[in-house]
């Protein structure tokens, strides 16, 4: 018996011409690690409704795996929230994440996601993004994308912007616990989805990874 055959999301991976996106596991843990604290975005500024890079780092680096396992544990077929390490050349440089809640009904996902400052302009934004949009439409069935950034986020919605997202109006958000902040909201259904030149390479999809999440 292996890992995956208990765990069978473990054998889920996306290749893209740049990158692999797969699962988290707990050996990537280090390098995700080394990656956020080498700095993601101006501190000046948050983009993340739970600042979690205000840490300091032995900090980070705990709730970095806590957050990794608690969402982990928490995947059932009825909501789940898949973390996938984005590795450039082996190496860790971020997580891509989607979520779905009820998703077998509401067939509709969110996405969210961060990158090491180092490898940010060069267009792997998009590339992660566009890796799980086709993944959650074409193979998943999904039939509304959602997201969201913050105002000032230019790079995040320049992303959105790419890939064929359309406004789904705002709120109100609190930043760093004190400040309130404007969110943009966003939405792309399969039909807006301004694909990339690349195919989408998926391995692991299979019967198990399916009921595990509801499908």
């Amino acid at each position: 018996m292996d890992l995956v055959d208990v765990w069978p999301l473990f054998g889920l991976s996306l290749r893209t011409p740049r990158l692999e996106l797969r699962l988290v596991r707990d050996d990537d843990l280090p390098g995700l690690a080394e990656a956020a604290l080498r700095g993601i975005h101006d501190p000046a500024v948050m983009p993340f409704a739970f600042p979690w890079s205000d840490a300091p780092p032995d900090e980070l680096r705990r709730e970095l795996a806590r957050h990794v396992w608690r969402e982990r544990v928490g995947t059932t077929p009825d909501g789940w929230t898949l973390l996938f390490a984005v590795l450039e050349d082996g190496v860790p440089i971020g997580i891509q994440d989607v979520r779905g809640e009820q998703f077998g009904t509401l067939r509709t996902v969110s996405t969210g996601s961060w990158l090491t400052a180092s490898r940010q302009g060069v267009g792997l934004g998009i590339e992660m993004r566009a890796a799980v949009l086709a993944f959650c439409f074409d193979h998943l069935g999904a039939e509304v994308a959602e997201s969201g950034a913050i105002d000032w986020n230019e790079p995040s919605l320049g992303v959105s912007r790419h890939l064929g997202y359309a406004a789904n109006g705002e709120r109100r958000v609190v930043s760093r616990g004190v400040d309130v902040a404007r969110e943009v909201l966003l939405r792309l259904e399969p039909a807006q989805f301004v694909r990339p030149a690349w195919t989408l390479e998926v391995n692991g999809f299979d019967d198990a990874v399916r009921a595990q999440i509801g499908l």
